[in-house]
């Protein structure tokens, strides 16, 4: 079995003192990705940089306090690579690839758009320049596994208040026709939906912090595995864990055969 648990941190540090190393060291994870670490590396302490039992690599954003990715790993990798562009989303941390074999696991992490009119006009850059990004990664022909925090909900499934977001960020037509066209174009597999196409509010990943939207559920679906159609074939289990609060989205984990 191959264990591979994606959680936006929203800041390390921050998750680090709501006891998520406890909780990641008792999950037997072979691979576990990060997105929006918020620190940088002489921030890490000695158990971020050398946790037990697993190789670490972080791809942290060159502005202070923002963004950044990381991978753990129990094997080590044959090859890392930082970025994906050589230019403006790689100086925010947002792309960090660990090849181990004939698989690679990604580190993901979308812009978001919520914050005002010029990051979204950011995150619709991101969105051009990455669409054929995941198609050379297609072309490879390795099997390979993205895992991070999309910003985008895909579907009405996927997120509590569908009819009042249509205009708000990461759930415009134009972000949900990007995906769409990863699925039906490139033959990306969204690995949780795969596995459980009636999912609703436990399929639900992010939590705004205004008002109760924890409290009452009102969630989205905005973090996924997306993967090539052959590993995707072998997932045999999918959770969203959600008995403790590391951070204001959950853990996906997600069991493979291999």
């Amino acid at each position: 079995m191959l264990r591979i648990i994606s959680l936006n941190l929203n800041g390390i540090r921050s998750a680090w003192n709501k006891n998520v190393a406890p909780w990641l060291a008792a999950q037997s994870a072979d691979v576990v990705c990060f997105q929006e670490l918020k620190a940088q590396l002489p921030d890490l302490s000695e158990a971020m940089l050398k946790p037990e039992g697993m190789h670490a690599f972080y791809h942290c954003a060159e502005k202070k306090g923002y963004s950044g990715v990381g991978i753990w790993s129990r094997a080590e990798p044959d090859r890392v690579i930082e970025g994906f562009d050589g230019g403006e989303f790689d100086a925010e941390g947002r792309y960090l690839r660990a090849d181990f074999g004939d698989l690679s696991v990604i580190s993901l992490y979308l812009p978001s758009g919520s914050s005002s009119p010029e990051r979204q006009e950011a995150k619709f850059r991101f969105l051009d320049v990455f669409l054929p990004h995941m198609a050379a990664l297609r072309a490879e022909g390795r099997e390979i596994v993205l895992c991070g925090d999309w910003n985008i909900a895909h579907q009405n499934i996927d997120l509590k208040n569908w009819k009042g977001n249509q205009k708000n960020s990461g759930f415009l037509p134009e972000e949900r026709a990007w995906l769409s066209r990863l699925f039906d174009e490139q033959g990306w597999v969204d690995v949780y939906r795969a596995l459980y196409p009636t999912a609703g509010e436990e399929a639900y990943t992010w939590w705004s912090n205004r008002g109760q939207a924890w409290a009452k559920n009102v969630g989205w679906r905005i973090d996924y595995q997306i993967a090539t159609p052959g590993i995707a074939a072998t997932a045999q289990a999918a959770s969203v864990y959600k008995d403790a609060r590391f951070s204001d989205h959950a853990p996906l984990i997600i069991d493979y055969a291999r």
